[in-house]
Formats: structure tokens, C-alpha cells, sequence
């Protein structure tokens, strides 16, 4: 693994940097405090090419590597956490997706609009009652022959009302367990879908999170992506490279807090010296940059190895675990940093501490991580 970034993964970083210091800064705290959705980024970074990144150019994309996203995800979220997980969701679940494992006519008519960035999708697995135990679908995919009759709740849907492209994963043959599940592209306008009450969240709250529901929703046999019954392990591979996604998110959430904490310690006077000169202060900093540091090279690890086409399960898993679980710590220490101005929305770091508690929870908590984590030191795959 080569630890020089090339000339252009670098001009991708500092375009994702410039973005995210130089506009998504100015309204970023209005956009948590009344949960607005942020249209005119989402736009502006469409046109950029940041929302079909790793897409091959022939369907639209920007041919870019893992790295390359691993580096814009953790800029972009530095600032605004909340345009990390549009950004992830569209990228490495939805384009990733259909991608990988679509037909040409389903790329050529969903996958294109999505990597140009005309629309954005949603990834639909989680239910009232199937969020880490994914295998219990309740949604229902009922055969009718040259369609699928859909019927279910999803939860927790980023995107779920901005998007126009759902993968939905929905039970088909519940005698077979996760073996009758499939995966369909379901059109969000589509008659029979209603989108629930936007979620007033802790953190992230600029993202667009809704429970969806389907009722008699017809789908067409050719959006199934896959053979019949493929869908549960569509979902599993697809969750591995979104776990590259939201380890670089919180990568980011760290790195912004340990910025501004730095920032804060050069300036803050106490007892006749700046308080980064205090050893208490200077050691936690050090703290938060060593984790951070080993934090990235697991993000870039797992990157790097999805690039190469080997297997990089593991390593995702490791990435999303370890960086989610640094961040609540590295932004816990920066509210500390900054004592009592932590405490207040104009420096920042709280709401990075509100937005990092996220990433140990959604696409896959790190309990999930250490389970998937564990499995493979009991097989030798570690």
C-alpha cells in the first residue's frame, strides 16, 4: 500500500475541502437547528461530481477510486456530517449497488440520473423490527407473476423523502428465511408509497430521515436486482463498502473537532499561557490525534483493498468500528477542550458530539462490527 496520495486523489481532497470551509460553514448550524435539508448544497456537490464518484464513467460517473472518496467524505465531514451521509448513502449504497449488481437496462435507466447527480436514492432496509437482525424482514415482496405486490414499513430512510430511486429489501418466500429475500428498485413516486414525519434527531439533523411505507405497491419483475432471492445477500455486500462511507464520516466528525480544538488552545489564555501549554490540554490533543491518525489508515486500509478487488469485509468492519467509537470520544474530549464555549452551538464541537453518536448506530451498530469482526478470528480469516 502506497502512502502518497497521487495528484489527483489530492485535487479531489482539497476541492472537498474548499467546498465544505468555504460554503457548507456559513449555514451549517442554522441547517441543524431547524433540521433543514440542504437542496443547494446537494446540488452544487452533484454538479461538482461528488454524487456518483466511483461510478465508470460509461454510466455517467466520475471513474474515481475508494480513496478518493474516503478523502472528500472525511472533508465534507469535518463541517457537516449531515452532507457526509447524503453523500455516503448515494455513493457506496445506492450507485455502489446498482453498479455492481445491476442489469445494463437497469444501470442505463436508474444508475445514470443517480451518478450525475439529477436524483438521489435511498438504501431501504431497516423496519420497526429488523435493524441489526436483518434477516427478519416483514416487508412483503408477494410474486404476482410479472410483478411484485409490495407491502411494509421501512425506518430510518436517509433520503427517504428527497430521494427518487429506492433499493427496497423485502421478503418474497418467508419458508426460506434470508434466502427469500430480494432486493427492488421501487420509484419513490411510485402509487401505494407514503413517506412518515420527517425524525426530529439528536444529531444530523440536516439529513433527510423518514420511515417509508408501501401499500399494494406494484413493482416490476426487471427491478429485481439479482436472481430471486438474492436480496439479503445483496444487502450484506453493498453494507460493506457503505461501511467505508460512514467510517470516513466519522473519521471526519473527529478530525473537525480535534481542528477546532487545536485552534481553540493556541488562543485561550489561562493562568498567563495559552492552554495547549498545559499538559492536561496538550495530552488529550495528542490523544485525539493519535486515534484519529490510526483511524484513517483504517479508512484508507479498506479503501484501498476495495480498489485492488480483494476482499475487504473485514477491514470495513474494522474501519466503521474503530473510527465511530474514536469519534464519540475524540468529540467528547473537544467539548472538554473548549469547556463551557463547548457547551454552545457557535463553536461547533457540540453538535459534532451529537452528530458522532450516529455513527456507532446506523449501518451496522459496532456491536454488529464486533460480531462480524470476531466470526473471522473464529474461522482464521484474522
Amino acid at each position: 500500500m502506497n502512502f502518497q496520495f497521487t495528484e489527483e486523489q489530492k485535487m479531489i481532497q482539497q476541492a472537498a475541502r474548499d467546498y465544505a470551509q468555504r460554503e457548507l460553514i456559513h449555514d451549517v448550524i442554522e441547517r441543524d437547528e431547524k433540521a433543514i435539508y440542504p437542496t443547494e448544497h446537494i446540488r452544487n456537490l452533484s454538479e461538482l461530481g461528488f454524487l456518483g464518484m466511483m461510478v465508470d464513467p460509461k454510466y455517467d460517473g466520475g471513474g474515481m477510486d475508494t480513496v478518493s472518496y474516503v478523502l472528500a467524505m472525511e472533508e465534507f465531514s469535518k463541517v457537516d456530517s449531515s452532507i457526509g451521509v447524503i453523500v455516503s448513502v448515494n455513493n457506496s449504497l445506492v450507485c455502489y449497488g446498482l453498479e455492481k449488481y445491476g442489469t445494463e437496462d437497469q444501470k442505463e435507466k436508474y444508475l445514470k440520473p443517480l451518478a450525475r447527480g439529477e436524483v438521489t436514492g435511498a438504501f431501504l432496509l431497516s423496519e420497526p423490527g429488523a435493524g441489526s437482525d436483518a434477516t427478519s424482514q416483514q416487508t412483503k415482496a408477494v410474486d404476482m407473476g410479472d410483478h411484485y405486490l409490495l407491502n411494509g414499513v421501512k425506518n430510518w430512510i436517509t433520503n427517504g423523502n428527497t430521494a427518487s430511486t429506492y433499493l427496497v429489501i423485502a421478503q418474497t418466500h418467508p419458508d426460506l428465511g434470508h434466502r427469500g429475500i430480494n432486493a427492488l428498485i421501487v420509484d419513490r413516486h411510485a402509487e401505494g408509497v407514503s413517506i412518515g414525519p420527517h425524525e426530529n434527531k439528536m444529531g444530523m439533523r440536516s439529513s433527510d430521515t423518514h420511515s417509508v411505507q408501501f401499500t399494494d405497491v406494484k413493482v416490476p419483475k426487471e427491478n429485481r436486482i439479482g436472481e430471486d432471492g438474492f436480496g439479503f445477500k445483496f444487502a450484506m455486500k453493498t453494507l460493506e463498502g457503505g461501511r467505508i462511507g460512514i467510517a470516513s464520516q466519522a473519521l471526519g466528525l473527529a478530525a473537525g473537532a480535534y481542528e477546532l480544538s487545536c485552534k481553540y488552545a493556541k488562543e485561550r489564555k489561562t493562568f498567563g499561557k495559552e492552554i495547549i501549554k498545559h499538559q492536561a490540554i496538550a495530552f488529550k490533543l495528542s490523544d485525539m490525534a493519535t486515534e484519529i491518525e490510526a483511524g484513517r489508515f483504517l479508512c484508507l486500509k479498506a479503501a484501498w483493498l476495495k480498489d485492488q478487488g480483494l476482499p475487504y469485509g473485514i477491514a470495513s468492519a474494522m474501519a466503521k468500528q474503530y473510527c465511530a467509537d474514536m469519534a464519540m470520544r475524540v468529540t467528547t474530549e473537544a467539548v472538554q477542550v473548549h469547556g463551557g464555549y463547548g457547551y454552545v452551538k457557535e463553536y461547533h464541537v457540540e453538535r459534532l458530539m451529537r452528530d458522532a453518536k450516529l455513527t456507532q448506530i446506523y449501518e451496522g451498530t459496532s456491536e454488529i462490527q464486533k460480531i462480524v469482526i470476531s466470526r473471522a478470528i473464529q474461522t482464521g480469516d484474522i
